[in-house]
């Protein structure tokens, strides 16, 4: 969960809201979220699955 935190800065950071861009739509944000979530549940696992051998 220490991984929220950085990504809630990495989404609000971005260049598009300085430059008051479109937002992207809510499917692509989602797949992108998904996405992340995905990498970080799969190292965690990987993590585990490396300490237990």
């Amino acid at each position: 969960m220490r991984y929220i935190p950085a990504i809630v800065l990495l989404a609000t950071a971005t260049p598009a809201f300085a430059a008051g861009a479109a937002v992207p739509e809510p499917g692509s944000m989602t797949l992108f979220a998904m996405g992340v979530i995905g990498l970080i549940v799969g190292r965690q696992a990987a993590k585990k699955r490396r300490d237990r051998d």
